[in-house]
This record gives C-alpha cells, sequence and structure tokens, in this order.
C-alpha cells in the first residue's frame, strides 16, 4: 500500500487521492474516516515506541488487537503435512522479559525466516491470541526497523515497507487491520513533504505569552518528532488549541444566552410555594436552601436560567426542582419535568403528587382550589387519559406536567411554558431537549439535574456554558451504604452467603434489589453501559433478568415475594409493579437499570447486582442508591467473575472502596475515552478534539477559559482576529457546539 502519486503544495483542504494516491485514500476514508489532509494530519500518534524501550509484553491480553515494538529472539521452519505448506515459529521479546510467539503458516516460508533473524527490531500488529499456553499473533502484519533490508516481501506484505524514522521516537497510530500504523506513518510523511501549514490563526500575544509553537512546527513535531521535548512543545500547542477552541464556543454561548429576553418569574410571598414549604415535614438542608434562592433569584430575571444541578444520590435534587417549578406556576407560568423512562416519570408522579398533597390536586372533590394540577405523559398513555392530559396543558390547568419523549410530540401544547427541568440529561440528545423547549412561546429557564458527580473540568469543559451548583450533604436520617465485591468464580459459597444475607433482610421486614446487565435475547434500551470486557467475562453473554427470575425463584430465593421489572414490559404492568414494590407487596424487585435513577423506595436496604463488571463506574454508583435511603443502613454486593487484579475487578474494588461520588466520577472518566465525555459519539461526527485530557490537562482547561473570557471581554465578535473566528467554527463544528450546549 504505498503512496502512487504526489501533489505539490498540498493544504488542509486537499482530497488524500491527490496525495497518497486513490488506493490509498480508498483504505484510509473506508477504515478510518481519512478523507482530507487535515484529517490525516489530526489523526495524531496514540504512543510513541523507541527501539529497545520497555513494551512491556507481559501485559498482553488475549483478545486485544495490538502493535508491539520487540526484538527477534528465534525462529523455527517446519513442514505441515499439506503439500508445500509450512509453519515459520518466531519468538519476540522486549526489555520486560515478556515473549510473544508469531506464527506464519503458508508455502514458501523461507524468505521470511531470512528476514526475521534474532536480533532484529520490529513493529508487530495483530490480534493476541492464545496456543497451548502461549500468547501469540497469528500471521501478524510487521515492518522490521533494520535499515539494511534489501529483499521486499514477495507476498505484498509490509515488511519491506522500511520507514527511516528521522530520530528515535517511532509513532504508533490508532490503525486498522487494513491499514497497518506503518502504512499510515508513510502517508504523513509523503504528506508533510509537500505540505504547505495554514496561516496560524492563534493570536500572537497568546502565542508569546504561553510559549506556544507555531501551528505548522506543531503539526510536524507530532508526527515526527526530533526529540522528547520538541514532542511535548507540540502536544502543549495541540492540546491548548483544542482547549481554547470549546472555551470560546461555551463563553459566547453562555453570553448570547444571557442577553436573550425570558419571561421573568418572581417569587410570591403568598403563593404555592410559600405554603408548600410551610407543610413539609422535614427541614431543608443548608444545601438546598442556597441553592434554592440561586435559582429563585435566576427564575426573577428577565435572562432565561441555565443552571446545571448536580448532587449525590439521593441529595434532594427532586425536591429543589419541585419548589423551582411552584415559583413559575405562582408567577402564571407552567413547569414541564422531562425524564428518560416512563418508570422514572411514573416515580416523579407518585413523589410529587405525595409531596404536593391538595396543593396539587386542584379540581378535584379533596383538592386545593388554589392549587394546581399534575398531569403525566408518556407514550402509554390511553386515549382518554391522554386526552385529558393534553387538555390541561393546554388550558393551562396543569402547572405542573412530567413525562418522557412522548412530551416532545406534536399535540403536547403548553398555555405558557416557563420552566424546563431536564433529569439525568445525559440519557437526552440536543434535539430532544430543543424540542421541548421550542414549546414555549418565549425562552424558557432551563434547569439540567445529574446524579452523576461531575469533576470540575468536565464542568468546565462539557457544562462551560451553564452556571454550576452541586448538592454535597445528603437529607438528614439518610443511612449510609456498605458496598463488597463478591468473587462468584474464585469463592462460590460468598455467593451462596449472599442469597442467604438477602434473606436475612426481607425476614428483617426490608426488600431487595437483584439487578441484571440485560433483558433477555433481544436486549434493551435499559441494558447496561456496553464496556470493554476482560477476556475471562466475554466469553459467556451477560446475565439477563428473564433468564435468572426463574432460577432465583425456584432456588435460593424460593418462597419470597417477588416480580421482573425491565424496559420491555408494559407500561401497566411496570407501574403496577413498582407500585406492590413501593407498598411492601414485594420482598425482591429483579430489574435492569430501569431503576437506575429515580426510584425511591425507603424500604429496601439490600442490593445485589449481578455481572457487576458489565457495569461502568458511575451506574454501578447510582445503582446503589436505591438502597439505604431510609433510617435502616443500606447493603450493596456486586457479584462478578472477574479476576484480581484485572482492570474490572479494579474497577468494582474503587466502587466498594468509597462512597465519594466525584472520586468515582474521575475514575470514571479514567475508563472511558475522552472522545465520549466530550461528545464526539453524541454528536455523530469526528472531532478533532484528540488530545485533551480531562483528568490531565485541568490547568489547561482553566487557563483557556480565562484566556477565553479576556479576549471575549475586548471582542465579544471576534472581528480583530478573523482567522481565529474561522478557526473555531471548523474545529468545533456546529453540531458539536450544539452538543456543548447543555442548556
Amino acid at each position: 500500500m504505498t503512496p502512487a502519486r504526489r501533489a505539490t503544495g498540498a493544504t488542509v483542504d486537499t482530497p488524500l487521492g491527490r496525495v497518497v494516491g486513490d488506493k490509498t485514500a480508498k483504505a484510509l476514508a473506508t477504515h478510518l474516516d481519512l478523507d482530507t489532509v487535515a484529517d490525516l494530519l489530526y489523526h495524531f500518534p496514540r504512543r510513541y515506541d523507541e527501539r529497545g524501550q520497555h513494551t512491556d509484553i507481559r501485559s498482553l491480553r488475549v483478545g486485544d488487537q495490538v502493535t508491539v515494538l520487540a526484538q527477534v529472539r528465534s525462529t523455527n521452519l517446519r513442514p505441515l503435512r499439506q503439500r508445500n505448506s509450512s509453519l515459520l515459529e518466531v519468538i519476540v521479546s522486549d526489555d520486560s522479559g515478556g515473549t510473544l510467539g508469531l506464527a506464519f503458516f503458508g508455502p514458501r516460508q523461507t524468505w521470511r525466516e531470512r528476514h526475521l533473524r534474532p536480533g532484529r527490531w520490529g513493529l508487530f500488529a495483530g490480534k493476541v491470541t492464545e496456543f497451548r499456553g502461549r500468547r501469540q499473533l497469528n500471521g501478524p502484519d510487521y515492518m522490521l526497523l533494520d535499515e539494511d533490508i534489501e529483499v521486499d516481501d514477495p507476498a505484498g506484505g509490509a515488511a519491506g515497507e522500511i520507514e527511516e524514522f528521522a530520530g528515535a521516537l517511532i509513532p504508533v497510530y490508532a490503525a486498522a487491520a487494513a491499514v497497518p500504523t506503518w502504512v499510515i506513518a508513510r502517508c504523513v510523511r509523503v504528506v508533510l513533504d509537500t505540505f504547505t501549514p495554514p496561516p496560524d490563526p492563534m493570536p500572537v500575544p497568546i502565542r508569546a505569552d504561553r510559549g506556544l509553537l507555531d501551528l505548522g512546527t506543531a503539526i510536524r513535531e507530532i508526527h515526527r518528532p526530533s526529540s522528547r521535548e520538541s514532542l511535548n512543545a507540540a502536544r502543549a500547542r495541540l492540546k491548548w488549541d483544542e482547549a481554547f477552541a470549546v472555551q470560546l464556543t461555551l463563553v459566547q454561548r453562555k453570553r448570547r444566552a444571557a442577553e436573550s429576553p425570558a419571561t421573568p418569574r418572581p417569587r410570591r410571598p403568598d403563593g404555592l410555594l410559600a405554603r408548600f414549604d410551610s407543610a413539609l415535614p422535614y427541614e431543608l438542608t443548608t444545601g438546598q436552601r442556597t441553592i434554592g434562592e440561586r435559582i429563585a433569584d435566576d427564575l426573577a430575571s428577565v435572562h432565561p436560567m441555565h443552571r446545571l444541578l448536580q448532587g449525590e444520590v439521593g441529595s434532594g435534587k427532586t425536591l429543589c426542582a419541585l419548589r423551582a417549578m411552584l415559583q413559575v406556576v405562582d408567577a402564571g407560568g407552567q413547569a414541564a419535568l422531562l425524564a428518560p423512562t416512563e418508570v422514572l416519570a411514573s416515580q416523579h408522579l407518585r413523589s410529587v403528587t405525595d409531596l404536593l398533597g391538595p396543593l396539587g390536586r386542584a379540581g378535584e372533590l379533596d383538592g386545593d382550589p388554589d392549587g394546581t394540577r399534575v398531569a403525566l405523559v408518556t407514550g402509554a398513555l390511553g386515549a382518554a387519559a391522554r386526552r385529558s392530559a393534553l387538555a390541561a396543558i393546554g388550558s393551562g390547568a396543569a402547572g405542573i406536567v412530567l413525562g418522557t419523549h412522548a412530551l416532545l410530540y406534536e399535540g403536547v401544547d403548553f398555555a405558557d411554558l416557563g420552566l424546563v427541568v431536564v433529569d439525568e440529561q445525559h440519557r437526552f440528545g440536543v434535539e430532544q431537549r430543543d424540542a421541548l423547549r421550542a414549546k414555549a412561546a418565549a425562552p424558557p429557564h432551563v434547569l439540567v439535574m445529574t446524579a452523576t458527580p461531575i469533576p470540575r473540568t468536565v464542568a468546565m469543559t462539557v457544562y462551560g456554558d451553564l452556571d454550576t451548583s452541586t448538592l454535597a450533604e445528603l437529607p438528614k436520617g439518610r443511612s449510609t451504604i456498605a458496598t463488597h465485591v463478591v468473587p462468584a468464580a474464585e469463592k462460590p459459597a460468598y455467593l451462596d452467603r449472599a442469597w442467604r444475607r438477602l434473606r436475612e433482610e426481607v425476614e428483617a421486614g426490608h426488600q431487595a434489589y437483584v439487578v441484571c446487565p440485560r433483558i433477555g435475547d433481544s436486549g434493551g434500551e435499559d441494558d447496561a453501559e456496553p464496556l470493554d470486557s476482560d477476556a475471562d467475562t466475554a466469553r459467556r453473554p451477560p446475565i439477563a433478568v428473564t433468564e435468572v427470575f426463574p432460577g432465583l425463584s425456584d432456588g435460593p430465593l424460593h418462597g419470597l415475594r417477588m416480580a421482573m421489572l425491565h424496559g420491555r414490559l408494559p407500561s401497566e404492568e411496570k407501574d403496577a409493579v413498582m407500585r406492590a414494590f413501593a407498598r411492601g407487596e414485594l420482598d425482591v424487585l429483579v430489574a435492569t437499570t430501569v431503576i437506575e435513577v429515580g426510584v425511591d423506595v425507603p424500604n429496601a436496604t439490600v442490593m445485589i447486582v449481578l455481572d457487576a463488571e458489565r457495569f461502568g463506574v458511575s451506574q454501578l454508583h447510582q445503582l446503589r442508591g436505591r438502597v439505604g435511603r431510609g433510617t435502616a443502613p443500606g447493603l450493596c454486593l456486586l457479584v462478578t467473575d472477574a479476576e484480581e487484579n484485572s482492570p474490572s475487578r479494579d474497577r468494582l474494588d474503587a466502587v466498594a472502596d468509597t462512597l465519594d461520588g466525584f472520586r468515582l466520577a474521575e475514575i470514571d472518566l479514567e475508563q472511558r475515552r475522552e472522545g465520549d465525555v466530550l461528545g464526539a459519539t453524541q454528536s455523530g461526527r469526528r472531532s478533532h478534539l484528540r488530545l485533551l485530557s480531562l483528568l490531565r490537562d485541568e490547568d489547561t482547561i482553566g487557563e483557556a477559559r480565562s484566556a477565553a473570557i479576556e479576549v471575549l471581554d475586548a471582542d465579544p465578535s471576534l472581528d480583530a482576529y478573523p482567522l481565529l473566528r474561522d478557526w473555531v467554527a471548523g474545529l468545533v463544528d456546529e453540531e458539536r457546539a450544539e452538543f456543548l450546549e447543555k442548556g
């Protein structure tokens, strides 16, 4: 796969076919989504190897797709029974002492044996398998790094494509089987030979203050670094570009939102909110009072509120949201709460109506005539109930509206929508949120809630155009939760003890959850988040609710009152099951992640999570927040087959070791690709935000935000920096900017 022809003066917009040839360009486009010179040059190396560097072959796992830098130790060529066929077995190793086998099958392997002489270094790429207890790569692609190779690979492989690296640092790229890393490296070299960098968009004062490289030099050095120092300087410049572009976009959007007109919804001293507060059977926490005052001030403003309310599981976010909704109703408006699932929407309905009492039943026999009505809109409503709800919403009689995606459909019309509350915002796309906002005559106030704690860098980068409030304390009387890992494969007796422990809690008058990562054969939207599983757990599909329920009811939980709950059940059945569990008519609920948020049953004290390694860290933290919500202590048991010291087991141990959601959020961030956090997956577009780490680059992100504010204070439209304005528009495209706009 050698570049066929070259163009002179290639620019960032030049199609790759004009530089590297049509065949190679097609492979880059098909397998890596790289179409232009800019796409290729912003496909940065994922790491850099050095000849003789410790690459730790011992850390490779079966199933990994890898590229390793290693030295040939020995070869063994032997014939096979098939005519004219042979097997070449090669052993390679690195300085860690780890060894890896390479297996090449086929006729005429003698030439390869001559190439792969002991002592030679090379890059070897393939999928790790295991044969007779030894890890190996079958028929791997490879490139030898010795510069004295004279014979090309007659099979047309990569062994003859020798890259004359400028220095000791060897770039290793995210690659595909059809386009190995050395082919990408060669294409980059060809492009750089003809590349004309664009004018540097970064203002000279910013570059000078921070000692940043110019853009052209940074791009060259990150692909073909002349030293570690020059590589670090290149990464610093390109990381700054990413952080600065995002912060400029977010600060601009926040300012535009602040300038938009909104209908003020001031607090009424003798209204529903005042009566609600006076009737509360408990005191608000200090955090709830403080944040409530901030929200009240926001709602009274002539500009729309855009606030993120984050808080630990059970910290009382829903109560803060309800108080905000009542303030809007007092001011003559309506409030809508968008929930991700019918179970959560129904739970909110029960909680809100219970909290409001007669104040939420205006027009009913036992309702307060000065109160309001609460309406629920879900896809499962019957025709009559839907007509009644829509009429109440359209007339304004229903001041508080709760619902799922069904709220977004045509025909759901509000009299005066003043506040939009989005619960568990990460479950919704930009289009869904905007569809609800569009139902208001004027820009509504927006409150976004999440029970997943957000590290400071994520708050600055992903939620940087929102004012952030955090509820850190739990309401009085809330119990602690003990969490333990149950290694079922290593110690089956521990699992038996877990089931006995559940029965003990039920015998003491409490209730329990059993959580599974999957519904059944065809799956569903409430299946656990997909994770990269360890090889030991990848051998079988995740445990499913519909499969485990019969075994539990006939086995260790025999005689207990049990029911299933998952997203594929009819809405009426889901609601009936949750109501029965809330009333104490069921002992055990065997469920999927449909119970992850919003489910509030104070009598539930124990949760057993099966195949716990299949869940994310934050997801496990959310799940265990369903127990210990009353006065009795909670217990969460994480059942796993993951081996000790494996990444999955380490993740579970971290969850068991702390109840600090912010620390767990950082661990979760370490486990996830930065692109997912920054929204590349959600936006559906490939992003050029590739180097910035939300964990390691907090200082860069903070400095970029300060610089963005300073630049925009002086020049809100960037009229003095047209190159910077156009560059930001290209780096953070409009679709990504829409994703980043959380308000």
